[in-house]
């Protein structure tokens, strides 16, 4: 008996440190639960997470993160595209028609300072450098729609025009040259390569895709001076600083044509007016941008429009142009004018007071007819 006293007297002190650790232990396990209850979040419901359409800001554009995701939704235009040249290999007017568009291509080589044609009859420029891919790109000025709407009425002129008049005109104005006899080799392939383009385009439809794509009018003037620091960082890489473009190594044609000078189109020309210029570049340049990946904001493409516009470039007899007043469009650069606005506004702009008048007077006109 009493050895066994003994021996519960040393386990005494074994089993108080045991339930002590214990004790210590639920304690600490109690704490721990307070903390979390306390300092960590109750699990959230799960909620649809909403998905906002990038909105563009008052002149169009996006921001960096909204373009790229706008661009990345599906585009289910149906853009025209150019018929297959291979289609040609059965066509009785295959020859005319493919000699047609290597005018279109090579230009120069046949108008040209030394064309194998005619030497000096247009400035050297190729009609492709308006009329990108040979007149094929989406919104880069192609000629789908040309058979589908000629001929037909111009206010530039007044009058009734055919396919052949449309040439020329390009001819006298864009290429600054002179007009080709419509009865020639040279006139017949090109409208006949016009043509073709547009064979599957119905008569007086506008494909989608055809001409230039619209471009929202900014709030101001467009501004020379910046477009002025835009085309030094964008532009002239190609087109040159002094504007005069670049010729390539066997200086027989333009790599990149000029945009002003002597050689450049003149001031009677579609792309002397501002809108159009803006348009072609905002869609089309620099190299490599296209009417779903463009690279130059609305901004950069109104005033770098108004600073290529406002360099020097050769004149044009327009007198007889647009013989009715009342119809010279918004941007058309020289008056007089039916509006009331002045010729600096009609080159730069602000465009919308002068379309928002110039729609109302036809109102009216529509009225009193």
């Amino acid at each position: 008996m009493e050895e066994e006293s003994i021996s519960d007297n040393h386990l005494t002190p074994v089993v108080s440190k045991l339930i002590n650790c214990i004790i210590v232990l639920v304690l600490l396990v109690v704490v721990l639960v307070v903390i979390l209850l306390i300092y960590v979040p109750a699990p959230k419901e799960d909620v649809d997470t909403k998905i906002e359409s990038p909105v563009p800001d008052k002149n169009g554009n996006f921001t960096e993160v909204a373009k790229k995701a706008a661009l990345a939704e599906k585009d289910t235009n149906n853009y025209w595209s150019a018929p297959d040249i291979t289609s040609l290999d059965h066509d009785k007017n295959k020859d005319l028609i493919l000699y047609g568009k290597d005018l279109i291509v090579h230009t120069y080589d046949y108008f040209g300072e030394n064309g194998k044609l005619f030497k000096n009859n247009t400035n050297g420029m190729n009609c492709q450098n308006c009329h990108l891919e040979a007149g094929t790109k989406v919104f880069g000025n192609n000629y789908s729609a040309v058979a589908s709407t000629y001929p037909k009425f111009r206010a530039r002129s007044g009058a009734i025009e055919n396919i052949y008049k449309r040439v020329n005109d390009c001819f006298e104005r864009s290429l600054n040259g002179k007009a080709l006899d419509t009865t020639s080799k040279e006139m017949q392939g090109i409208v006949a390569y016009i043509k073709w383009l547009g064979k599957d385009v119905k008569k007086g439809e506008k494909p989608i895709g055809s001409g230039f794509k619209d471009l929202v009018f900014l709030d101001r003037a467009a501004d020379s001076e910046k477009g002025k620091t835009i085309y030094s960082e964008k532009c002239q890489s190609c087109h040159q600083a002094d504007g005069l473009g670049l010729m390539n190594a066997e200086k027989a044609a333009y790599t990149y044509p000029p945009l002003w000078g002597k050689n450049g189109y003149n001031d009677g020309a579609g792309l002397y007016r501002m809108s159009n210029f803006a348009k072609y570049v905002k869609y089309n340049m620099p190299l490599g941008a296209s009417h779903n990946n463009p690279q130059l904001s609305d901004e950069e493409a109104w005033d770098v429009a108004a600073f290529v516009n406002s360099q020097t470039r050769p004149k044009k007899d327009i007198k007889k142009d647009w013989p009715k007043i009342e119809e010279k469009p918004f941007d058309h650069p020289f008056g007089p004018y039916a509006d009331g606005f002045d010729e600096k506004q009609h080159k730069y702009g602000p465009f919308k007071p002068i379309k928002e008048k110039l729609e109302a007077m036809k109102k009216v006109k529509k009225t009193k007819v």
